[in-house]
């Protein structure tokens, strides 16, 4: 299934898709592969990201022939195992083609489409290097944007046993941007999708 959408920003951003997980709250099921709409929901998170980005990639940890027959490369994780999202942003962040780096996760059909722009606009205008989306309660830290330059700090971090990205945001400093909060919905669970 070759994906016919191709990314077309002149943003200098790299969207990167986090795929990688276990799914374990899906059944073990890889979730960029569960339908949604009878469409896989990596497809929708593909149809709503490369319009906004320069590069796309897919970080991904199995099917990977799949992942890579949509057209865009497939980064697996620098280390084995299912280590968390910020072994994800990182193996995206040395993957990146970009100055900045847009993570979302393979459950969120409903991304804005003013996402990149906003939060590049938010990192670049108030001088950050992440940019962090919000639904005006909660940050949403795997939808975020990153100066790429960040990766080494990130890979020291993550070195120290750090595991959780609002933590690490925190002690680098981030901006926030509030979306509206059904844009930001992601699906956990398989009886969510109904």
């Amino acid at each position: 299934m070759l994906n016919l959408l191709q990314p077309s920003s002149n943003l200098p951003i790299c969207g990167v898709i986090l795929a990688g997980g276990q799914g374990s709250r899906m059944g073990g099921k890889d979730k960029g592969w569960v339908s949604y709409q009878q469409q896989p929901l990596i497809q929708h998170i593909i149809n709503r990201l490369a319009p906004q980005v320069t590069d796309l990639a897919i970080n991904a940890n199995r099917n990977l022939d799949d992942y890579a027959a949509l057209g865009f490369p497939v980064v697996t994780d620098i280390k084995t195992g299912f280590h968390g999202p910020l072994m994800g942003m990182l193996s995206g962040l040395q993957a990146s083609t970009q100055e900045w780096t847009l993570f979302v996760p393979c459950d969120g059909p409903f991304l804005p489409e003013d996402l990149a722009l906003r939060l590049y606009l938010a990192a670049t205008e108030q001088n950050y290097d992440i940019a962090v989306a919000s639904d005006g309660d909660n940050l949403q830290p795997v939808v975020a944007l990153l100066r790429t330059s960040l990766a080494q700090q990130l890979e020291q971090a993550i070195a120290k046993g750090e595991l959780k990205p609002r933590r690490w945001y925190a002690e680098i400093g981030s901006c926030k941007v509030v979306f509206n909060s059904q844009s930001l919905r992601n699906f956990n669970k398989l009886d969510e999708m109904f």
